[in-house]
């Protein structure tokens, strides 16, 4: 059956173009946080712009309430926070990003 399964995701890939899921590593995230962002942004918070938080309902209110939109802030930067596309892997991002977004959801 396991020969099935692996057939059926490959065939996938190849005939549909399905990119298959990876689960984001929320610990991996949290340390990427932790030594990255941690700085400007301890508790959810903001130190450069205080009204710029990454909690659930700012993000919400700022179209910044996904993976995809935290990730493209991560690593292209805006404003007072500096681009890290060129300092962290684009799987780090993607941890910090999933990190963030559920901790703005759960709250921080």
């Amino acid at each position: 059956m396991r020969w099935l399964f692996t057939f059926f995701v490959i065939y996938n890939i190849f005939i549909y173009n399905v990119q298959p899921t990876v689960a984001a590593n929320l610990d991996a995230g949290e340390q990427i946080f932790s030594a990255n962002c941690s700085a400007c942004h301890a508790g959810g918070n903001n130190a450069i712009m205080p009204d710029k938080t990454l909690k659930g309902d700012v993000l919400a209110d700022n179209d910044m309430n996904s993976v995809e939109a935290i990730t493209n802030q991560v690593k292209n930067g805006k404003n007072a926070m500096p681009a890290f596309g060129g300092r962290l892997a684009d799987e780090d991002i993607e941890n910090v990003a999933n990190y963030v977004l559920n901790k703005s959801e759960n709250g921080w």
